[in-house]
């Protein structure tokens, strides 16, 4: 089957350009319930063109998108989000007087998805013909431009503006018809669920623009209205008149339908691409799914067929999860649901309870790289106290010694210039550290936070069983640490009590979107072997445990040769190993480093007493001042900050890191 509108034009650094909303949808958590009842909310980016250009983006196109949003809290969201998947915001301009687009959605039952749209006077509506810069049009292969963006004169003439600029540049463009009648001011302001509303002014509008495109996407609702026939066939009679594009027509579980030349007598006597059948839980944005996965294929110059079986998979996949834009898939999720629902359709019936697939979505997205990572710990609790009863310290000072451990790691960081940038982290516990964790979120750290309860074993948690309940109010950035102490040969019991509870500790974690790291030390009163950690972590693989990180104790490098391969073989998606320092010299660390040197998994370490203990006991007594306390932490940090790079990089140790190595060890 010959492809209309393939070829595009060559040397373009970007293949879309979206133009449209974008907003913030808030999610209701709770599903089945009324919006009226529902009582807390996720926030996720949304907006059909930016969840376009996200989708694109994760496939991996070069997308960016061209809108507004507001100079608030909310706006700043969402560049991050767009930004941190690969689209380019270059050209999103900062709305000064206005804010950012909120959208309310809940998920009552199959049929029924409630929204609200709060757009009056919103930033992407101001979007005007000042910020259409033709050089930026002429970058692209294509053009995308949703329907609400032609839906009132200023969004028309600036959407127009763009259109001009891509035919004028050969660049081919895209209607995503995108029909939502509250946004034509069809329906009260609160009915944003209703889909499809009879409008002769809204149809000879998008009449009068249809001529400009080279390719339509519209469910058949949508091409009802663009085409205002009685039928979905009559109606892509009508638009067939005015424009020559290509006419795709999303249709839901039955797949799409492509119309390139002449409408047929019936829509299914179009060529069409059935896609995997699945259970819905949440129709919206699965529309935009499709989009994305369509432009992927259609961007590439690939055959219909392959832009629908991508389009179509992609629907299917967002139609099963909560959200619009964190649903989207990425190749090797399509990869795996692919082949599996041709190997076996029933068995991607119900995607969202394959715990492979749920694990390539949370594994494969884009996150925060850390090829190398110094961790200050002082996660420390019952150590803390112990030492305030020592020296006769009040305990409340805990939180303020840990609030100085903050700004220390600060003034690393800033010494350190690209040393310290994006290698940086910390462990602060909630119990003496709540400031201190409420200090350090934000910057841009590694922020680790324990959730055991010290030194218990078997393992317990300090918030109680219900770990669910403790992660509830976390910030996503803080990553799950969990210090278990862990024997494959222990007591049979004592082993299924610790499994249970990593289990449920995991699955907690699956569900609340934290990363977990797991450091585990074998009991010393143990026998203990050359394999026992690596025995170890076999045992936690086996149980269908995978943490992003381990945390383990220095060893031998012939031993990290065995976890390396191990973690190669059962995780590729880990992100390492960081070494532990359990109150070790510096000296003793250093070496620890130069035994790991050749490990491909171990990218770090996590130390905390070596680095804290004599100058907490000094300040506790009253022997030293704030500030000295922080040069010493900080020199010792830092000392093994250059250990470390020594080991890896052959960087020297610097003069004053040694004489830092001395005192300590």
């Amino acid at each position: 089957m010959k492809q209309a509108n393939s070829r595009f034009a060559a040397g373009r650094s970007l293949d879309v350009i979206c133009i449209g909303r974008l907003a913030v949808d808030l999610y209701a958590q709770q599903v089945g319930a009324r919006l009226e009842d529902v009582s807390s909310f996720a926030k996720y980016l949304g907006g059909s063109s930016a969840n376009i250009a996200f989708g694109a983006a994760r496939l991996g196109l070069k997308s960016a998108m061209l809108t507004r949003v507001g100079d608030d809290h909310m706006g700043r969201f969402l560049l991050e989000s767009l930004n941190r998947e690969g689209c380019d915001t270059r050209h999103i301009v900062i709305d000064r007087q206005r804010l950012t687009a909120l959208v309310l959605l809940g998920l009552k039952d199959r049929d029924t998805f409630p929204l609200v749209f709060y757009r009056d006077n919103c930033a992407d509506m101001a979007f005007d013909v000042a910020d259409v810069d033709e050089a930026f049009v002429a970058s692209s292969k294509a053009l995308l431009i949703t329907g609400t963006h032609l839906s009132t004169e200023k969004v028309l003439a600036a959407s127009s503006k763009a259109l001009d600029f891509a035919r004028r540049n050969d660049v081919r463009t895209v209607l995503d018809i995108d029909y939502r009648p509250v946004l034509w001011g069809l329906t009260g302001k609160a009915d944003g669920e209703t889909r499809f509303i009879a409008s002769d002014t809204v149809t000879a509008h998008l009449q009068r623009m249809l001529p400009a495109f080279d390719l339509v996407i519209g469910t058949e609702e949508e091409f009802r209205i663009a085409g205002g026939g009685d039928d979905l066939i009559s109606s892509l009679r009508k638009v067939r008149e005015v424009t020559p594009a290509t006419l795709v027509v999303k249709r839901g579980a039955l797949g799409c339908s492509v119309i390139e030349d002449a409408v047929p007598a019936q829509i299914d006597a179009a060529p069409t691409f059935e896609g995997v059948q699945v259970d819905v839980f949440n129709v919206l944005g699965a529309g935009d799914a499709f989009a994305a996965g369509f432009l992927s294929g259609w961007l590439r110059d690939e055959p219909f067929e392959a832009c629908a079986l991508v389009a179509n998979a992609c629907g299917a996949l967002v139609v099963s999860r909560h959200a619009c834009a964190p649903a989207m898939p990425t190749p090797v999720e399509l990869d795996y649901f692919l082949s599996h629902a041709q190997a076996d359709a029933e068995s991607m019936r119900h995607p969202d309870r394959d715990v492979t697939l749920a694990r390539l979505h949370r594994v494969t997205v884009p996150r925060t790289q850390w090829d190398e990572l110094f961790v200050f710990a002082f996660d420390h609790r019952s150590q803390m106290f112990e030492l305030a009863r020592e020296t006769g310290c009040d305990e409340a000072r805990i939180e303020t010694l840990k609030r100085l451990f903050v700004d220390a790691v600060a003034q690393t960081e800033k010494a350190r210039g690209n040393d310290g940038k994006g290698h940086i982290g910390v462990l602060i516990d909630g119990r003496y550290g709540a400031d201190a964790l409420a200090n350090a979120t934000g910057r841009g750290w590694w922020i680790g936070r324990p959730i055991e309860l010290p030194g218990s074993s078997p393992l317990l948690f300090e918030g109680g069983r219900s770990i669910g309940t403790t992660l509830l109010d976390w910030p996503r950035e803080h990553t799950i640490k969990c210090l278990v102490h862990y024997h494959p040969d222990e007591p049979f019991e004592t082993r299924l009590e610790q499994e249970a509870q990593l289990r449920a500790l995991y699955d907690a974690a699956q569900a609340s979107g934290h990363e977990l790291l797991l450091e585990v030390i074998p009991p010393k009163h143990l026998p203990q072997g050359p394999d026992i950690v690596l025995r170890s972590l076999k045992r936690i693989y086996n149980l269908g445990i995978y943490p992003e990180w381990w945390k383990l104790e220095p060893m031998p490098a012939e031993r990290w040769k065995g976890i390396d391969a191990l973690i190669a073989e059962r995780d590729p998606y880990c992100r390492g190993v960081v070494l532990l320092g359990l109150n070790a010299p510096v000296a003793t660390l250093a070496e620890g480093f130069r035994d790991a040197a050749a490990s491909t998994q171990c990218k770090g370490f996590m130390v905390g007493r070596t680095i804290f203990g004599e100058p907490t006991r000094a300040w506790m007594a009253g022997e030293i001042d704030d500030a000295t306390l922080k040069s010493q932490v900080r020199q010792t940090f830092e000392t093994l900050i250059d250990h470390w790079r020594a080991t890896r990089h052959s960087t020297p140790v610097r003069p004053q890191a040694v004489a830092a190595t001395e005192r300590v060890a």
